[in-house]
């Protein structure tokens, strides 16, 4: 007769099987999270005609978007006249590779970045962008300012929550697997805010600077990619915290029958 298995064997495979998945999410939403973070395609305006508006007004564009006095409202024009795409660290234009004033319009184009530096990221905006007279516009700051940190959080405390997991296989334990899932949690929390943040940080930026009638925004692949990682990073804190509670409650219930 073949041999059945015991319930407890079925009950670790089940364990086990759940463990693995978690994994694996938490692997996928991290190389996301990565991958958005280092990209530069949250947001992408899309013009209708970049090199007749980049012929019209010289290196001028260009120098001004790479001054390191630009400010809010010169770079964001550039960004609407030259199919301009925003990221996290990063903005960039696309202009010909050669924009001297007596050269004939090009339709060779060629993409250029420019890095905001740290205090860029922590800079103050204002109610009129680029007017530094109307005062300060605190829900953009701050939005600014936590759309650049909560990243790094969230991927930090995915790291760390690795890190318990390992030694929880060390312990050859499912105990450490609910700190794993309560980080994974606070990690989903913290994309979630960040991808909000982003949004209303655009959608005020529009309203105070409307977007050219030819010229169209829309948000890019980098930003989706924030989007799927947040409910990647709340399946597995599911199901770590499913794995670890529910085997303690099997072992206590085991346990108990046994002493009965």
């Amino acid at each position: 007769c073949p041999r059945v298995p015991s319930q407890g064997a079925m009950m670790d495979n089940r364990f086990a099987t759940a463990l693995v998945i978690a994994c694996v999410l938490s692997l996928i939403s991290t190389i996301y999270m990565a991958a958005s973070i280092g990209t530069d395609f949250w947001y992408e305006y899309h013009t209708l005609s970049p090199a007749e508006n980049v012929s019209e007004a010289g290196r001028s564009i260009w120098e001004e978007f790479v001054s390191k006095d630009a400010d809010e409202k010169t770079y964001t024009d550039a960004l609407f006249r030259c199919n301009g795409t925003v990221g996290l660290w990063r903005r960039c234009i696309t202009v010909p590779k050669n924009t001297h004033w007596y050269s004939p319009p090009e339709t060779d184009m060629t993409t250029n970045c420019i890095s905001f530096s740290l205090s860029d990221q922590f800079v103050e905006k204002y109610i009129e962008p680029g007017n530094h007279n109307s005062g300060t516009d605190l829900n953009r700051t701050y939005l600014w300012r936590l759309q650049f940190l909560l990243p790094f959080v969230s991927i930090g405390l995915m790291c760390f929550g690795a890190l318990i997991g390992l030694c929880a296989c060390a312990c050859r334990s499912l105990y450490p697997a609910i700190a794993t899932g309560v980080l994974h949690f606070l990690a989903g929390l913290c994309t979630l805010g960040l991808v909000g943040c982003y949004v209303a940080g655009i959608e005020l930026l529009h309203r105070k600077l409307p977007l050219p009638e030819d010229v169209r925004g829309e948000f890019g692949w980098s930003f989706c990619l924030a989007c799927v990682s947040a409910p990647l990073q709340f399946m597995a804190a599911a199901l770590f915290i499913w794995a670890a509670r529910t085997n303690r409650k099997e072992f206590t219930l085991l346990k108990a029958y046994r002493v009965a």
